[in-house]
């Protein structure tokens, strides 16, 4: 997922604590191999949860959807992508931890001043607007 962060301001994330937002980009990065998959993970993440259950559910109420990229596979891609983004001329961590507890990666975040380009990613994710 790609989100806009409009300005800058202050986000509870749950147990993992309080996030500065700043105005810019963040590409977020997580697996859809449960129950639903993929249409019933974007459809979640593109709302506003009432609930919020997943660290990105505590960020949701405070951006703004730009795209969501998704591929279908029975192979968990997260990790792969969260290294390819992390390595991004321009990314950086915003919150240690962040959807990541599952993974070995430092997190599934990342913030970008501008929108990234995600171009080589194309061959194996489906970017929709």
């Amino acid at each position: 997922m790609i989100l806009y962060c409009p300005r800058d301001k202050l986000a509870q994330i749950g147990k993992l604590g309080a996030l500065e937002l700043r105005r810019g980009f963040y590409v977020y990065v997580g697996s859809a191999l449960g129950p639903g998959g993929v249409r019933a993970r974007v459809a979640h993440h593109a709302q506003v949860s009432p609930r919020p259950h997943w660290h990105i559910d505590y960020l949701r109420p405070h951006m703004l959807l730009d795209r969501v990229g998704y591929s279908y596979g029975r192979v968990n891609r997260e990790h792969r992508w969260a290294c390819f983004i992390r390595a991004l001329k321009g990314a950086s961590v915003p919150l240690a931890g962040f959807g990541s507890s599952d993974c070995r990666c430092q997190a599934h975040l990342f913030y970008f001043a501008t929108r990234p380009s995600l171009r080589c990613l194309a061959d194996s994710v489906t970017f929709r607007v």
